[in-house]
């Protein structure tokens, strides 16, 4: 388990396991968000165990499965607005973060300066710079 701070309410993470729920909600975590694709893992670590576990720690569980094809400006919406429903620290999770720090940029772009954005992402170890077009066209759509 590897949670990256992209500000200090939304963290992000390579795909976790069943058994690191509990460390999650012992370090604070209130929510979970599953960005990835059951497909892309085995029943082990598909969303409903990861589910299980997570409610179990007494931790809230949301699923907004994401792909290339699936980035679109409604599920951009959707996991700001998941985000933001919870009240403390929450950790979104992919097969490397990638996804996950991907959607948040997008999320912020209306608010945010680009450089900020970018700045953020970098510090969690994500080098998102081949965004700054469509960040740049959406903040000044925003």
């Amino acid at each position: 388990m590897d949670p990256r701070c992209i500000t200090p309410r939304y963290y992000v993470s390579p795909q976790i396991a069943p058994e690191d729920l509990q460390a999650l909600a012992e370090s604070g975590f209130t929510a979970v968000i599953c960005n990835r694709p059951d497909a892309e893992v085995p029943p082990s670590h598909q969303a409903s165990t990861i589910r299980a576990a997570a409610e179990a720690a007494g931790l809230r569980f949301e699923e907004l499965p994401l792909t290339h094809m699936t980035m679109t400006a409604e599920n951009v919406a959707k996991q700001r607005e998941l985000a933001e429903a919870c009240d403390g620290p929450v950790l979104a999770y992919c097969a490397s973060g990638t996804r996950c720090s991907v959607v948040w940029a997008l999320g912020h772009a209306d608010e945010m300066s680009v450089d900020s954005i970018l700045s953020a992402t970098a510090a969690a170890g994500y080098q998102l710079e081949n965004l700054r077009p469509t960040l740049e066209q959406l903040s000044a759509e925003g």
